[in-house]
């Protein structure tokens, strides 16, 4: 009873948390003609509302594709068509067709932000619960502790209520399919994962780790007996529920086509603004845009991802726990981020959510990534007039991370995973490996405080107009690059202890 109390307290903590960012600051307020992400969610409502789903993904006259075309699977449009018919219930003015372009007040605001908050209630938060009560170790204060960082990660809150688009949903369902999976139902962890994929093509940054981990298992339990059994109702669910997803365009081939061509815009380029992954980072000393014709980029990009995410999906495949399946989620998806290509700032949460489920194992680690990977976002935070959320839930998720989890006081070597540096690297003298790792953290952490005081104070010079978004793109990227080198380091090594592999199957 008292666990769940305070599992209560939590959860009203972190409403309270996303509740508390200003209405006033979202994407695009107050910028027309494109306004931002706000106005894109609420322009595939008047969409979905208003026109017949076989118009839903093309262009013509009452749809046109250049103004925030829809361009996410079917499950996104259903949310919006849900969401669209509540919306006419209160004030028909905010989906009137056409008329409704750019619709700003503080009403409508209001319902918004609730259509993210009611989606994370019954999606996002009941899995984080779930989760922490039920797949980490230790006391139910410990659990709770846990539990109640993971939903202060500043990053989703300020990208779902500030910024504006509703992640929690895919992110709840991907979520939804790995606590499945760590409680041995591996067919609802895959119909899960389904929906998640249907509902934001991103999540392909976590599937090679579902396909590997499900696949790995089917092996090791037998492929001639109950591991092909297990493979086929995997395979049937996975179809069942894509199938249904996709029903309403499954009837042309022509309408299934153009959802795929939407979803998959291939000639937006290889990367976006200052993202903090390689293709931008090198880009400040090599122009590779310039260089390379699109269709090289999009080779060079598939092949290094390829490269960087198969040692992570081998070592998963043949050995499918658990722990090695929490590695592979964080390995893949900055696989992804760091190489793949049309890359969003927005996508490392991708990398963040598995990151999220790394705090009770690895608290400094996570939560260094956590913190750099909020960081990483600041200039879009800025354009958006979010700096006062981002100090607020920064400094919290920071402070709270530290005291809670204890994380400074656990950096012995083996808690911090570093034992494997030493056999990699056993020519070199020995050194105090945990003490230069807390250090490091703390440059770290001083760099990015005095980077975001900088961005958000200093004027740039004339000639460099560029200078601080790609200094924080830049330093993003190493700390992200640091961590996929180390997360694949450790998943080469043994696992944490043997009670913590009493949750792998």
């Amino acid at each position: 009873m008292q666990t769940w109390s305070l599992v209560s307290i939590c959860v009203l903590l972190a409403i309270i948390a996303r509740w508390g960012v200003s209405l006033n600051s979202y994407s695009g307020a107050g910028k027309p003609p494109m306004f931002g992400d706000y106005e894109a969610q609420r322009h595939w409502q008047e969409v979905t509302y208003n026109l017949p789903i076989q118009e839903w993904y093309f262009n013509t006259t009452n749809n046109d594709l250049n103004y925030w075309g829809l361009d996410y699977p079917p499950l996104t449009a259903y949310h919006s068509w849900i969401c669209a018919y509540i919306a006419k219930t209160i004030n028909p003015e905010w989906v009137e067709l056409h008329k409704s372009r750019g619709y700003e007040n503080t009403q409508h605001k209001l319902f918004m932000r609730t259509t993210v908050l009611v989606a994370d209630l019954l999606i996002y938060i009941p899995a984080v619960v779930l989760y922490c009560l039920y797949l980490t170790d230790g006391s139910s204060k410990k659990k709770v502790s846990i539990m109640f960082c993971f939903l202060l990660y500043p990053g989703l809150i300020l990208i779902d209520y500030g910024h504006f688009q509703y992640n929690g949903v895919s992110l709840g369902f991907a979520l939804w399919g790995i606590l499945a999976l760590g409680l041995g139902w591996d067919v609802l962890g895959s119909m899960a994962f389904s929906l998640a994929l249907n509902y934001k093509q991103m999540e392909l940054y976590h599937a090679l780790p579902f396909f590997c981990y499900l696949l790995g298992k089917c092996i090791k339990t037998g492929l001639m007996g109950r591991g092909l059994f297990l493979l086929v109702r995997i395979g049937v669910t996975v179809l069942a529920t894509f199938a249904l997803c996709w029903l309403p365009f499954l009837a042309e081939p022509s309408q299934a086509m153009q959802v795929v061509r939407r979803i998959f815009p291939v000639a937006r380029g290889l990367f976006e603004d200052k993202v903090a992954n390689t293709w931008c980072s090198l880009n400040t000393l090599i122009k590779i845009k310039s260089i390379l014709s699109g269709d090289s980029q999009l080779y060079l990009s598939l092949a290094c991802t390829l490269l960087a995410v198969l040692p992570s999906c081998i070592r998963l495949l043949t050995k499918p726990t658990f722990w090695h399946f929490k590695l592979a989620l964080v390995n893949s998806s900055l696989a992804f981020f760091l190489f793949s290509f049309q890359v969003h700032e927005k996508s490392i949460l991708l990398a963040a959510l598995p990151a999220c489920l790394l705090l009770n194992d690895l608290p400094l680690m996570a939560l260094w990534f956590l913190q750099a990977s909020t960081f990483s976002m600041l200039p879009l935070f800025l354009k958006d007039g979010l700096l006062v959320p981002y100090i607020v839930t920064s400094l919290g998720f920071l402070f709270f991370s530290i005291y809670l989890l204890s994380a400074l006081d656990h950096c012995s070597e083996d808690k911090l995973r570093l034992g494997a540096y030493n056999k990699l690297f056993y020519w070199l003298p020995k050194m105090d490996l945990a003490f230069i790792v807390r250090w490091k953290f703390y440059i770290s952490i001083a760099a990015m405080v005095g980077l975001s005081i900088a961005t958000a104070v200093l004027i740039p010079p004339p000639h460099l107009p560029d200078l601080f978004p790609v200094l924080v793109s830049t330093t993003a990227f190493l700390h992200f690059l640091g961590t996929f080198i180390h997360f694949n380091v450790v998943q080469f090594s043994e696992p944490p202890s043997r009670k913590s592999q009493k949750k792998s199957n």
